[in-house]
């Protein structure tokens, strides 16, 4: 195929692109393509390529096994995997295991049929390549960046992750994790076993081992990571047992600052047969050799130090290594610097170094002064030197980057100064580099707008007037670039202004019309004249140096793509005229132009036959070059993909060239072989090739070879479309670090996708716009024979008087030339357009037809009726007067609404002064924000639709649950009273305290009074008393509520358990913290009163003792019932306890002893015991009912039953509860409920006391008569629900017979003596009746008093006395006193139970 070859760079950030087989063959993934390279110690070759896949090469390897080593398996981004014979270059299978990018692949050191692959979503795939069946795992739902198998296990692979995690598999048991090893903290780049399957040939001396590790059966692995770290794992123990830091190693005179943080990939590398040394990457393109067994400086070793320039200057990306049969090894690596290199394991240095290039190859020429020295120009933005002819390397190059920044698309030697090279690049700049120094190159002040396409030295044509003389150069240099135009350059002056030599050409040759854009020129080899190709196809030979114009040639229709002279040395004269050219269209013409330049003409002479016509090629010619060595041979390059020579004379095809993938770009004759070309191309690479050695002689035939597909328009044209679309992994970062890798590596991978998308039509492309004139338009892509009788017709038109029979311009089939023809003509055009658009539904193409002929009031009538308005329409409105404006904007308001486009509307209607309208129009859609902001800005302060707006809005927000945003609305419009009722509605804390004081600064005193009570008194049940003072405090007229929670919050404190483990109030008052448990809660209200409030019993106005009792008694409070929390309790308690307070300030004895029994009543009737024993000991600590406070001793008098009657029940409670302190403070009984309560010592006669206190007949008759009601009560409510059932058919017969006798009920409840006597009696309706009757008059007969103020249960205290008695000696009349009550009273049959061992 070829004789030497610079491939295409290796695939960027990849694990593994790259492997050597056993027999020294090296596989790179460089774009979609594998390049096979032979390597040895000594020099590589490349011996071809794997073609097939669609996308980026992600993973490469070789099959290590003997008798397949030929067999390899490659992976890429498009998720397929594909088998290859690396010796046939052919493809063996394809497999889709993958839906999405495989990131990393494996061949199996120890299974010959086993693959494994990795892709971005953490699948791992097993492939067999005997059956051809695969098996899936999911191991960890990470993106895979590598994967290794085992070399001593077949099962087990080691696969790491983007986010740093290692984990160990073993794909024998569906991939089930064996290991996850965590260490890293970034992607995990290489992974690399040990060649020794055992753990106990290194010596970890880490302070966490400090001891070999070859306890257990088990393998190194060995992990490098973008952390900047080396982890040494061991898979027995699934734990890490050496960390190696990366060396921070001086780089180009200055140390690398370990702060900050340099791209970087790290590859790990472990040899076979070194179980002690490891290869790694380093930050700058450094190879280091890390020796296990040693510590600190020197465990590691750098390749390359024994000459300068060895080691890579990018970062490194793989490392594969290989075994020779002279038994050297060689390690194989490749960089982000674009070089393949090979080193020497023995003496670490570099043995060769393989250039690479990562664009497409879009210039090469050789020196004409420096034998053999080839320039590049490169899609990677650098220039190569190669010199093609040393022996000792044979790719001695030298890359130049500096001041280029963009692909170099252009090159030029100078004809005589050795090592001068001029350049041109997409970006549009022109320079020059001198390549024997290392000087940055001069780059020329005036740049193209567009890719430089050409370059040449030329002698200088005026106005640079700069002949041989004076030492001045006698070249300029020349560039012509996209935007059509050439440029001379003076190239000792750069920094001068280039000269475009259209200028010289109008002036010589006296044209006046537009020159057809330049696209490319070539100078005659000796100066005379230049011929200059067009973008019409016309090419142009004028002589130097006026330029004058000797001939045009008219042959090409295409674009003009490249010019060549045939050469003047050692050919014959009858040659030296022969210029060939090369365009988008396939065929290459050749000129004879000797006869024209000997004996120039003295007008221009139009040539439109070739001397010769080359044909065979199936594309567009890029390229040409005349060979130097043989007389009219001539080598073409195409878009076709193949090189084509020629015999110009004979018109024949001698070979064809076939070894590139894709198009061709450039080619060149060797200066030295007449054998040997060179061609570059699409495909990233050079080729060398011999003539002789092709098996082809024509182009294919059939469909264009290239891989994009047909691309219309010239190279010149296209070449910008390359540059754009260029499918290269490359960008200014290959040349300078400043660009991060993430942007270098989406550049790759991304890559491929922009040029398939060449191969589809572009789903994305924009919509053309719908023609405004298509009959029109229409009639011109008709035969080419009715066009061009149009034209005749038009001319007929023009140029007489009367038009053609049958002819009207604007009509029939004559539509079209009304637009060409007169006014009239054209309207009848417009309508015949107008009529088409109507037909298609197209009306706002038949408005703008109305309006451009200047019908604008029909145009927005048909634009109204049709609902096609538009604001351009409307802004053209005014033109036709104020009436149709105004009626326009009216009918576009009422469109906009149809289109629920309201804001626009109302806007619409202020333009024409209709505030009114534009208000009413957002109301009734409910924009009420919109419509108050139009208001405020355009109408008074008093305007009464402001207050309208304002309060319908305030009602849907309360509607809506929006209280806040309403209560701004009533405020606005100035009902306070409403904005805090609306606000209050959410009835919390917060909402209620805003609301009171809302009202209170409004003016609204009762009803801020209303809600300051209301919040008071749910911050009082949640006890925040300080929170409940506060609201309050602001209210004068509140004092008595205040009065009020202060005595609440006293009583709760005091009423508090002091062991209880949560405080039970939310905030106290620094006055209500506990004091002296035996000082009376009453003293110590009336002290706190007068000390926080001033109230006393002297004080007056609002804060009088009379005035405070009469707000007081409006409050009433609920019945007890055991539903009530305790907290509701003590607050309706502390009321009673308030009014008695200011009893005793206003000296009613009377009403504060009944107040004080309300107030232990409201605890006991809901149930609370112990609390209510409690505040008893608090309201009388040392027993005495009559003694109101023992700090302000008084002792009460009062007159009345009622009081007297309250007073005897409050003492009989007191006695009641100090009963059952005694008994439960007797150690020998247990201790029960009322643990709160701290038994104090008494005597016993105080004991003998209450008990003849509680041992009231009086009340024991009347709370009997109260039972015997109850009972009769239920079994009545029993013996009517009973019948009730019985009617509606619930029971059954049985039951039914029970309810039609009368009911019985055994009387013993009534006393034991009685049930002897009637033991079967049956109890009816009515007897039931008068028993109720007789206790009724029994109840009645009683003293009101008695019913109104009870005593505690008689037969309850009897029964508690007895028990006492047992371990107490009381009086033999007291006990007989207390059996003679149970005997008479104690008639249930529980208490008859108890007391039985008391009355036998």
């Amino acid at each position: 195929m070829h004789e030497r070859s610079l491939p295409a760079s290796p695939n960027w950030y990849c694990s593994r692109s790259s492997d050597v087989s056993s027999s020294g063959l090296l596989g790179v993934g460089a774009k979609n393509i594998i390049y096979l390279i032979d390597v040895s110690a000594s020099s590589c070759r490349v011996v071809g390529e794997l073609v097939g896949h669609k996308d980026l090469v992600s993973g490469f390897s070789f099959c290590q096994h003997a008798g397949q080593s030929n067999i390899c398996v490659s992976s890429s981004t498009d998720g397929s995997i594909r088998f290859w014979d690396s010796d046939n270059k052919a493809l063996i299978r394809e497999e889709a295991a993958h839906q999405s990018s495989v990131s990393a692949v494996h061949w199996s050191p120890v299974d010959k049929n086993l693959v494994v692959s990795g892709d971005e979503k953490g699948v791992v795939v097993c492939h067999w390549y005997n059956t051809g069946d695969t098996t899936s795992f999911f191991p960890e739902p990470r993106t895979i960046f590598c994967l290794t198998c085992s070399p001593h296990t077949w099962s087990t692979v080691a696969v790491g992750y983007k986010d740093g995690m290692i984990v160990l598999i073993d794909v024998s048991k569906k991939g089930e994790v064996m290991h996850r090893l965590r260490g890293h903290e970034d992607e995990i780049h290489s992974l690399a076993w040990s060649p020794v399957a055992s753990e106990d040939t290194l010596y970890i001396t880490e302070a966490t081992s400090g001891v070999t590790a070859g306890d257990e059966k088990g393998c190194y692995l060995a992990s490098g990571s973008k952390d900047q770290t080396m982890r040494i794992w061991s898979s027995a123990k699934g734990k890490s047992v050496m960390t190696l830091k990366l060396p921070y190693l001086k780089k180009r005179g200055s140390a690398v600052d370990p702060g900050v943080k340099e791209r970087l990939w790290l590859h790990v590398h472990w040899p076979k047969g070194r179980p002690t040394q490891l290869v790694s990457s380093c930050f700058g393109g450094e190879l280091v050799i890390w020796d296990l067994t040693r510590t600190g400086k020197q465990r590691w070793t750098l390749l390359g130090t024994s000459s300068e320039g060895q080691n890579h200057n990018r970062i490194v990306f793989n490392v594969s290594s290989v075994h020779l049969q002279d038994d050297r090894e060689l390690i194989i690596s490749t960089s982000m610097d674009r070089e393949i290199k090979c080193w020497d394991l023995a003496s670490l240095d570099c043995c060769w170094t393989l250039p690479t290039l990562g664009g497409f190859v879009y210039a090469l020429t050789f020196s004409p002064v420096g034998t053999g020295c080839l320039a590049l120009g490169v899609g990677d933005n650098m220039i190569r030197v190669w010199n093609t002819l040393t022996t000792q390397n044979q790719y001695d190059t030298r890359s130049f980057w500096q001041g280029i920044k963009s692909k170099v698309t252009a090159l030029a030697w100078h004809p005589k100064k050795e090592g001068s090279l001029s350049f041109g690049t997409d970006d549009g700049k022109v320079g020059i580099y001198e390549v024997f120094s290392n000087r940055p190159p001069q780059i020329s002040s005036s740049y193209h707008r567009k890719t430089v396409y050409t370059l040449a030295w030329g002698p200088p044509v005026p106005p640079m007037s700069f002949g041989a003389a004076g030492g001045k150069p006698s070249y300029s240099l020349y560039s012509c670039a996209g935007e059509g135009t050439i440029l001379q350059h003076d190239p000792s002056k750069l920094s001068g202004e280039a000269a475009d030599i259209d200028k010289l050409i109008r002036d010589t040759n006296n044209i006046k019309h537009k020159l057809s854009p330049h696209t490319d020129f070539s100078w005659k080899p000796d100066g005379k004249v230049v011929a200059i190709g067009n973008e019409d196809g016309c090419i142009d030979v004028y002589e130097a140096p006026s330029l004058k114009l000797l001939c045009s040639i008219q042959q090409h229709h295409k674009i003009i793509n490249t010019l060549r002279w045939h050469h003047d040395h050692s050919s014959p004269p009858e040659l030296h005229g022969l210029l060939a050219s090369g365009s988008s269209n396939a065929t290459v013409y050749v000129h004879d132009l000797r006869s024209i330049i000997e004996n120039p003409p003295e007008s221009p002479v139009v040539l439109t036959e070739p001397y010769r016509r080359l044909c065979g090629h199936t594309a567009k010619i890029t390229g040409m070059v005349w060979s130097p060595h043989h007389e009219a041979r001539l080598v073409t390059v195409s878009y076709d993909g193949t090189a084509q020579v020629w015999d110009v004379l004979e018109e024949a095809a001698i070979c064809n060239y076939r070894g590139h993938v894709g198009f061709l770009l450039c080619v060149d004759w060797s200066p030295v072989d007449p054998d040997v070309i060179w061609t570059g191309g699409k495909d990233f690479t050079l080729h060398e090739w011999k003539v002789s050695t092709q098996e082809f002689t024509k182009p294919p035939k059939g469909k264009k070879m290239m891989n994009g597909g047909s691309v219309t328009g010239g190279v010149k044209a296209v070449k910008a479309q390359e540059l754009s679309g260029e499918d290269e992994e490359d960008e200014v970062s290959s040349t300078s670090s400043s660009v991060p890798p993430s942007a270098i590596i989406e550049t790759q991978r991304k890559a491929f996708t922009a040029v398939k998308s060449k191969d589809k039509p572009d789903l994305l492309k924009k919509k053309k716009p719908r023609s405004m004139l298509p009959v029109s338009t229409a009639m011109d892509h008709r035969p080419k024979e009715d066009l061009l009788q149009d034209c005749i017709t038009l001319a007929s038109v023009k140029h007489n008087s009367a038009p053609p029979a049958g002819c009207v311009p604007g009509q029939g089939e004559h539509i079209h030339l009304g637009l060409f023809s007169d006014r009239q003509a054209l309207h009848r055009m417009f309508e015949a357009e107008e009529e088409g658009h109507v037909e298609a539904g197209h009306f706002e193409s038949v408005v703008y037809l109305r309006l451009w002929s200047g019908d604008l009031e029909g145009a927005l009538q048909l634009a109204t009726e049709k609902g096609e308005l538009n604001d351009h329409l409307l802004s053209l409105a005014p033109m036709a007067g104020f009436q149709v404006w105004s009626r326009t904007v009216e009918a576009f308001v009422k469109q906009l609404c149809l289109q629920e486009q309201y804001l626009k509307a109302a806007s619409h209607l202020l333009s024409i002064n209709k505030l009114y309208e534009a208000i009413d129009l957002l109301r009734s859609h409910k924009l009420y924000r919109e419509a108050i902001a139009l208001v405020k800005a355009r109408l008074p302060a008093e305007e009464p639709v402001l207050k309208e707006l304002y309060t319908c809005w305030a009602a849907v927000l309360e509607r809506d649950g929006h209280f806040s945003a309403a209560a701004k609305c009533y405020l606005a419009a100035g009902a306070s009273f409403d904005a805090a009722k609306v606000i209050a509605r959410k009835n919390d804390v917060s909402s209620l305290s805003t609301a009171a004081s809302l009202a209170r600064i409004s003016g609204e005193d009762a009803l801020a009074q209303s809600l300051a009570l209301r919040c008071a008194k749910d911050l009082a049940a949640a006890q925040d008393w300080t929170a409940a003072q506060e609201v309050l405090s602001s209210q004068e007229s509140l004092l008595v509520h205040r009065l009020h929670l202060c005595v609440a919050e006293l009583l709760a404190v005091m009423l508090a358990d002091p062991q209880a483990a949560s405080p039970p109030c939310v905030s106290t008052n620094l006055w209500a913290s506990p004091g002296e448990r035996h000082i009376s809660i009453h003293g110590r209200v009336k002290a706190v009163w007068e000390e926080q409030f001033g109230v006393s019993q002297a004080s007056a106005g609002h804060r009088s003792v009379k005035t405070l009792m009469q707000e007081l008694k409006s409050l009433e409070s609920p019945t007890p019932t055991a539903n009530i929390p305790l907290r509701q309790v003590q607050l309706y308690s502390s009321l009673h306890l308030t009014r008695a307070v200011l009893s005793w300030l206003s000296d009613d004895d009377g009403q504060l002893i009944k107040e004080l029994w309300q107030a232990v009543a409201w605890l006991r009737d809901a149930g609370h015991f112990c609390v209510s024993a409690e505040l008893c000991r608090l309201l009388f600590p040392d027993g005495k009912v009559t003694v109101c406070s023992l700090n302000h001793p008084k002792v009460l008098q009062y007159a009345e039953e009622e009081a007297k009657a309250a007073a005897d029940s409050l003492e009989a409670f007191v006695h009641y509860h100090r009963l059952y302190q005694h008994w439960w403070s007797n150690p020998t009984q247990i201790q029960s409920r009322w643990e709160s309560v701290s038994p104090e010592s008494r005597t016993f006669d105080d004991l003998v006391l209450a008990a003849y206190g509680l041992l009231s007949e009086r009340h024991a008759a009347c709370q009997a008569s109260q039972r015997s009601v109850r009972e009769i009560q239920e079994r009545i409510a029993a013996l009517v629900l009973r019948h009730s059932r019985a009617q509606v058919g619930q029971l059954d017969s049985g039951e039914k017979e029970a309810a039609d006798r009368p009911l019985q009920l055994s009387s013993s409840r009534e006393g034991s003596a009685d049930a002897e006597q009637r033991p079967e009696e049956q109890d009816t309706l009515l007897s039931l009746s008068t028993k109720m009757s007789e206790h009724q008059k029994q109840l009645a007969d009683l003293p009101n008093t008695i019913k109104m103020y009870p005593h505690p249960d008689v037969v309850e205290c009897c029964l508690v006395l007895l028990h006492i008695s047992k371990s107490s000696s009381l009086s033999e009349s007291l006990q007989q006193k207390a059996k003679d009550l149970l005997r008479k009273y104690g008639k249930d049959p529980s208490v008859l139970k108890t007391a039985q061992k008391f009355l036998t």
